[in-house]
């Protein structure tokens, strides 16, 4: 993850449920030995209200690590929030949309929770907290039924050229 700034990178990434963020997450994570953060995990397995999970996320960029982040961006304010912080620690971050046609994440849904009434009432609830990225986030858009090559390809020539 190197490139024409000595700043590090923190790369956000966010998407409709079973979009592919975590798979995605997890290999570029592995891809670039670089540590990988569910915010959500976090917040959820540890009870942390947003601020905690925001105070975790400072320690985290007071490291100087290059880093990978998804959960805690659904909407515009969350991201800007969160970027906001990040920039203050000294990163560049860059925003990732992982986009998946409704029908393969249905049915990915469905497959998680082996129901489809659970998977309708996930999707319906989760859909209704995403926000679609404004223009000028510059946010990387990849699409979830891609190769981890593709999208990895994609995202490097993009970050690139954001630099």
């Amino acid at each position: 993850m190197e490139g024409k700034t000595s700043k590090p990178r923190a790369i956000l990434v966010f998407g409709a449920p079973a979009s592919g963020k975590t798979t995605f997450c997890e290999k570029f994570s592995k891809q670039f030995r670089a540590p990988y953060y569910n915010l959500t995990e976090i917040e959820e397995r540890l009870g942390f209200d947003r601020a905690k999970m925001l105070q975790v996320l400072d320690l985290i960029a007071k490291t100087g690590q290059n880093f990978i982040i998804e959960g805690e961006l659904n909407t515009e304010q969350d991201r800007e929030e969160i970027k906001k912080l990040l920039r203050q620690n000294g990163y560049n971050p860059s925003l990732i949309w992982i986009q998946t046609d409704i029908n393969t994440i249905r049915t990915r849904l469905k497959v998680r929770l082996k129901s489809v009434e659970k998977a309708k009432a996930e999707y319906d609830k989760k859909i209704a907290e995403l926000e679609a990225p404004a223009e000028d986030e510059n946010s990387i858009v990849l699409s979830g039924k891609h190769t981890f090559e593709t999208q990895l390809t994609h995202v490097l020539s993009r970050m690139a050229e954001l630099i």
